[in-house]
């Protein structure tokens, strides 16, 4: 009853990066660094991103909200390759990532506000909501019984949009700081409908269950 997630970051490049991290994991998990410390590194660098935006250095600021998101990939991938997932593991990763993503937008709000843009300050905020209301959509739908991966603005695309957008250009930048609030809003809707659809198959097949089969 799952719906295949799409998303507008191409897989291959996914795939492909993902790849390219394989053997400093492996090199990781021989020296046993617990996948903790890199959910901690990851929130820590994404705090120094935020003060890079507030002081009006983009590519830094692009640079670390990058390095941030490759923390959370790794901190993952070894706790899954040591055997030390645990569900307060994944409660601490998912706490310290919305932190993360706060300290994002706060640094990027600043730097709208400095430049006297307070539209699109405003436009960050609505950005940051939407990104919250993607992951709590998730976590309560997951909480209900329902699986909820779907969406066209999860994380990973959020924080490449904005750490590239900012290496490049400060347009650019904002440009995608207005896509994410219209798209991410837009996710948490789509996550909300996609619960709702599974929610009646799951009534439907209830009420006209598949004819029972005769053994001979």
């Amino acid at each position: 009853m799952g719906k295949k997630s799409f998303t507008i970051l191409p897989q291959f490049i996914q795939k492909g990066f993902l790849k390219g991290l394989d053997p400093f994991i492996e090199r990781i998990v021989r020296i046993q660094v617990h996948p903790n410390h890199f959910t901690i590194l990851g929130l820590v660098i994404s705090l120094i991103s935020a003060v890079f935006y507030a002081k009006h250095n983009l590519r830094l600021g692009g640079v670390f909200i990058l390095l941030s998101g490759i923390c959370d990939i790794i901190d993952g991938k070894v706790a899954r390759k040591t055997g030390q997932s645990s569900k307060f593991g994944a409660l601490f990763d998912s706490s310290l990532d919305r932190y993360a993503e706060l300290f994002m937008f706060l640094g990027t709000a600043i730097y709208f506000v400095q430049k006297d843009h307070p539209i699109t300050s405003i436009v960050v905020f609505l950005a940051l909501g939407g990104s919250m209301m993607v992951s709590y959509v998730r976590a309560r739908a997951e909480g209900l019984g329902f699986e909820c991966k779907v969406g066209i603005m999860q994380r990973p695309e959020r924080i490449v949009y904005i750490g590239v957008s900012s290496l490049i250009h400060p347009y650019l930048l904002e440009l995608v700081i207005w896509m994410i609030a219209i798209l991410s809003n837009f996710t948490a809707i789509q996550r909300m409908y996609h619960v709702r659809v599974l929610e009646q198959q799951a009534k439907k097949t209830l009420e006209n269950p598949p004819p029972a089969t005769s053994k001979k």
